[in-house]
């Protein structure tokens, strides 16, 4: 999951923090009470809100915003969100999926169309062949080394383990991922992340212009308010994710 990691690393040096951290927030908090109207409000029985709960935590989301947002689920004015996803292809043919949470189909269409464009992608294309669905959880690489990690891995039943100075991605069947994340917290404590998500099958390396392009396209989907989630498959040099982060 290069691609995540690296945007996620450049877009933390970037400014307007503030700005970025409520637009996080909102996100969250949608999130968590989109979760919590299509199950129950309490996490112990929602795999999907106690996976909303650890992202928001793992962003430092205030609790009394997390207990809000469920609360809102239940309310009678609640705004009912459709989950819909995107596909197309950014600058060097990267292939990209957009995950949104929207009121408002064709608001959303519209404003990733115009984005798509305006950054040298194009949207609407099945691009979906290139990954692999998969459940994923995340520890920080203070947790433990790597053979403590992969230990607790395989007693859990996930299928890989990938570290390195960002942490461990711990990857498992999309529907095993609750069972795992479970056994993982037993044995290593809360995540910061568990989700389901996208693996590429091959990557795209990007490198000069079209890197920073498709950075531009990333930051921009990052920025609307609907867009939850991208994956995407390309792979960026060390030296080059330098330039773009300076």
């Amino acid at each position: 999951m290069a691609g995540h990691s690296q945007f996620k690393n450049i877009m933390h040096r970037k400014g307007a923090k503030d700005a970025k951290r409520a637009r996080i927030f909102t996100k969250l908090a949608r999130e968590i009470t989109v979760a919590a109207k299509l199950g129950l409000p309490d996490p112990a029985y929602n795999a999907r809100l106690r996976a909303a709960i650890i992202a928001a935590k793992a962003e430092s989301m205030p609790k009394d915003n997390i207990e809000r947002a469920i609360k809102k689920a239940s309310g009678a004015d609640t705004e009912n969100f459709d989950e819909v996803r995107y596909e197309g292809y950014g600058p060097g043919k990267v292939a990209l999926i957009v995950e949104a949470l929207t009121d408002n189909r064709n608001r959303t269409a519209s404003e990733l169309r115009t984005i798509f464009t305006k950054n040298g992608g194009t949207i609407g294309e099945t691009v979906v062949f290139n990954f692999q669905r998969l459940g994923l959880i995340h520890y920080p690489a203070s947790v433990g080394s790597e053979d403590k990690v992969m230990e607790a891995a395989i007693n859990a039943g996930a299928d890989d383990v990938v570290s390195d100075a960002n942490g461990h991605d711990i990857s498992c069947a999309p529907d095993s991922l609750h069972a795992v994340q479970k056994e993982l917290e037993a044995a290593l404590g809360e995540p910061e992340t568990a989700r389901l998500d996208w693996r590429p099958n091959m990557t795209v390396t990007v490198t000069g212009e079209v890197a920073e392009e498709l950075m531009g396209l990333l930051e921009a989907l990052d920025d609307n308010d609907d867009v939850q989630r991208v994956a995407g498959n390309y792979e960026i040099p060390d030296e080059v994710m330098a330039k773009l982060a300076g």
